[in-house]
């Protein structure tokens, strides 16, 4: 079984340098999960959910690319702004959040410049979900 991950969430995104902490704005009553505010798929949104990780690495950012050409060919990292356009995947199939999926620990966001944003750590450890 999956864990539920909730507000305060580690985050980490494969072409990010630092790691970050999912922010849950409520979309409804408040849900809370184990104490904090429990997370839905659709809390994906660049910046009010997902902070940026830092420094990114990722050529397909172009601010990175043009950093990487200034610099004759060696890799430049830029700060990140992440850029998710699509909600978490999976999600669980069976509980709903104020009529969202739940997200758990197994749930991937992609970014538009190719990064997979991971949750290391779900915010708590007591609910399970499938």
């Amino acid at each position: 079984m999956a864990i539920q991950v909730v507000m305060g969430a580690t985050l980490q995104c494969s072409f990010g340098l630092a790691p970050s902490t999912l922010v849950v704005v409520p979309k409804g009553p408040p849900v809370m999960d184990g104490g904090p505010l429990a997370a839905t798929i659709m809390d994906h949104i660049p910046i009010a959910n997902i902070p940026p990780f830092g420094m990114c690495t990722s050529l397909a950012n172009p601010t990175v690319a043009t950093a990487t050409t200034a610099a004759l060919g060696v890799l430049t990292p830029m700060p990140c702004i992440p850029v998710t356009a699509a909600p978490w995947v999976p999600g669980s199939l069976t509980v709903l959040v104020n009529n969202s999926p739940a997200l758990n620990n197994n749930c991937k966001c992609m970014c538009t410049w190719g990064g997979v944003i991971s949750i290391l750590n779900p915010g708590q450890l007591t609910v399970q979900i499938p």
